[in-house]
């Protein structure tokens, strides 16, 4: 898992509706047309970062090397932070590995 996680390419899910409301970013996922109001994920700024960053397609290494300059993080431990964010995020159905990656991972 770690592997996919660290080489894979990763995007938003299309399932969710997001909002910045007072610096913080609010994640509702969309369950059946109809917004999952007891699932709401808050991020803080770096959380906020990442989820920007995933507004395209993106892999774990590139959001790793944009945290670290941004929050001036050692890139070994911004690339942890990130590999366990994304793991969590993909667990709960908020990125997702988009369909272009799928065909390019068949071709291998």
């Amino acid at each position: 898992m770690a592997t996919i996680l660290k080489e894979g390419i990763f995007v938003r899910s299309q399932s969710v509706v997001a909002r910045v409301v007072a610096g913080e970013t609010l994640i509702v996922p969309i369950r059946a047309k109809v917004g999952d109001l007891a699932s709401i994920y808050r991020f803080n700024g770096t959380g906020s970062l990442i989820w920007k960053l995933l507004e395209s397609p993106v892999t774990v290494a590139q959001l790793a090397a944009e945290v670290a300059q941004a929050y001036e993080v050692e890139p070994a431990q911004a690339e942890r932070d990130v590999t366990d964010f994304v793991s969590e995020m993909k667990s709960v159905g908020l990125v997702e590995v988009p369909a272009a990656a799928f065909v390019a991972m068949a071709g291998d």
